[in-house]
């Protein structure tokens, strides 16, 4: 499996750049059109290499975006993205471990993680529900974006070697079942309010604090 970002094009060593974000972030950003309040602060878990943050930030100029990540390298990268954008309503980024018990923020008004449960351990998605269970008022948005395992749905070819390359890269690491995922958002008090499926096999997932 290839590396999950390289050094953006141009941009010196402490820009990255995630194809990824190329691919998907125009339909991610309509389905939060529909998801995300209409003002506040949306906090992003993982926010990675940064790119997905500026290019929300310019979608939606009502909100302001607060990145964060645990990586080093992704804060230098976030800040530099961030930094070339100069968009007002990004915030500096926060060093943020979804699984630590503590998180370096009071509140948010909507939470956002993309590609983040699959690619840490289990605990990640059970800090990030708890985490989120601290910040949100009752009826705010957690949303998800990703790959899953759903009961009864056959699961995609592709999906299925992404999830055994993660695996061989890190046991810890894998695709969780959906099941397991909305049993971890109850346990912290979230409701499961919808599901769409997305390009190249991946679903956003809402849930809103009860």
């Amino acid at each position: 499996m290839t590396d999950p970002w390289t050094a953006a094009d141009g941009g010196g060593e402490a820009k990255r750049h995630a194809p990824a974000t190329l691919r998907n972030r125009e339909a991610i950003a309509t389905v939060l059109a529909d998801w995300l309040p209409p003002a506040g602060r949306v906090l992003e878990v993982a926010s990675g290499s940064g790119e997905h943050v500026v290019h929300f930030a310019a979608a939606f100029p009502h909100l302001d975006w607060q990145p964060s990540d645990p990586d080093p390298d992704a804060l230098t990268s976030i800040a530099a993205w961030s930094g070339e954008a100069a968009h007002a309503n990004i915030a500096p980024p926060l060093c943020l471990d979804a699984a630590a018990g503590g998180w370096p923020i009071g509140y948010a008004d909507a939470l956002l993680c993309i590609n983040m449960v699959h690619i840490s351990p289990w605990e990640a998605t059970l800090g990030l529900f708890a985490g989120g269970a601290r910040l949100l008022r009752s009826g705010a948005p957690l949303i998800l974006y990703g790959a899953y395992v759903e009961p009864d749905v056959p699961t995609a070819p592709s999906n299925l070697t992404f999830d055994a390359n993660l695996r061989a890269r890190n046991p810890a690491w894998g695709l969780r079942n959906l099941d397991d995922v909305k049993a971890a958002a109850a346990d912290a008090g979230f409701l499961f309010a919808e599901r769409r499926a997305m390009p190249a096999n991946n679903l956003m997932l809402l849930f809103r604090r009860s």
